[in-house]
């Protein structure tokens, strides 16, 4: 991905780790675009996040969005806002998520070019482990959205944020648990009145692609990298410089 975004000669920071806590976990994602602004250079973290269910802002705005997050805790799954992405998505301890960092000279430009790229290093990390991945989505998906990738049931959507010196692309990949998630998903998508089909919801393991989580972070990496040289960068290190940081 990195290679069709930004300069050949920059490195990359590769971010390690996953916090104690849903709450300090979360905030990475905020250093990681404060630590690209102050080098200049991209970051990119693949991890597995504790268990929660993710809402966008559309879903906040919603008349039933009181029945959705009572929905989500009421299987074990907290509730949570973010600021990127669209509808609901849940993560059960072993569902990846992905978030590269890049800096950007003109916010206005390039959003379009991102999510091509992304998409195309999330399909080639998928086929490097034995799923047939392609682009798009079945009808009635979780968080449903054009910038998606499927095989058996959607695996992979992907979401876009953008700040005055950086650009986030950030997505989630499932690994296994569809039948969990689509047992999760169907009544907090009932109360946001969003179509779902629970049957829509893919995996690594569902589609061939029998790894472990680790597996599949390693394979995002790889294909968001390339060639590039790599720092690796620890959560708590970048936590401990840039953990108050808000951008």
């Amino acid at each position: 991905m990195l290679e069709e975004i930004t300069p050949d000669e920059e490195d990359v920071r590769v971010v390690s780790g996953r916090a104690s806590t849903l709450d300090t976990d979360r905030t990475g994602t905020d250093a990681m675009l404060t630590l690209t602004a102050e080098s200049g250079s991209p970051t990119v973290r693949a991890w597995t996040p504790h268990r929660h269910v993710a809402f966008g802002r559309r879903d906040a705005r919603s008349a039933g969005y009181e029945r959705a997050k009572a929905a989500a805790e009421s299987r074990g799954y907290p509730a949570v806002e973010r600021s990127v992405g669209g509808r609901a998505v849940a993560y059960t301890g072993t569902t990846v998520a992905f978030a590269v960092a890049v800096p950007t000279e003109d916010n206005r430009r390039g959003l379009e070019s991102r999510y091509d790229a992304a998409t195309t290093a999330v399909v080639r990390a998928l086929r490097s482990i034995g799923v047939p991945a392609r682009r798009g989505e079945p009808e009635a998906s979780f968080c449903p959205g054009e910038h998606s990738v499927q095989a058996r049931g959607k695996i992979s959507g992907i979401a876009q944020r953008i700040r005055r010196e950086t650009a986030l692309v950030a997505g989630v990949v499932v690994v296994d648990s569809h039948d969990e998630l689509a047992s999760v998903l169907a009544p907090i998508y009932e109360a946001l009145d969003v179509p779902f089909d629970p049957d829509s919801v893919g995996s690594v393991a569902r589609s061939g692609g029998a790894v472990a989580p680790d597996a599949v972070v390693d394979a995002l990496c790889d294909s968001f990298c390339g060639d590039r040289p790599r720092r690796s960068v620890s959560l708590a290190s970048l936590l401990d410089e840039y953990g108050d940081a808000r951008v």
